[in-house]
């Protein structure tokens, strides 16, 4: 039927029973794949993981200027992990003391946000990852 109409024989379904074909011309077939693939790309956005150092020593103004460019970053839709690096003794300091440090940051971040990953201890210190939450603000 297919070389009657002057046309291809293609199959659509492969692992179905029976195979499923379809009697179309090839090339308008490709093209028809490739435009689906492209508007499926298109709506795709592809987000980061941005990363914020801090020191347990950072300055407030530091901390806003920072706390400022990660609400930019939440904006576009990115992750952000936030670190506090820790040097020499510091690294062996409460917990506790740590964490509130981390948390200084979060409270100057103005865009909402949901924590992605809780607390954990990285090779630098104490990290937290964020990303962009469409309801109200946690503090």
């Amino acid at each position: 039927m297919a070389q009657a109409e002057g046309l291809d024989l293609i199959e659509i379904s492969p692992n179905a029973k029976p195979p499923i074909v379809k009697i179309m011309d090839h090339g308008k077939y490709q093209y028809e794949q490739n435009k689906k693939q492209k508007k499926a790309k298109a709506g795709s956005k592809a987000t980061e993981t941005k990363s914020v150092q801090i020191k347990i020593g950072t300055g407030d103004n530091d901390l806003n200027m920072k706390a400022k460019k990660a609400s930019e970053w939440l904006k576009e839709g990115h992750r952000i992990k936030i670190e506090l690096f820790l040097s020499g003794r510091s690294k062996y300091m409460a917990d506790a003391f740590l964490k509130e440090r981390l948390d200084r940051i979060l409270h100057l971040i103005t865009e909402n946000y949901k924590i992605a990953e809780e607390y954990k201890k990285g090779p630098k210190g104490p990290m937290i990852t964020i990303e962009k939450d469409g309801k109200a603000m946690p503090k």
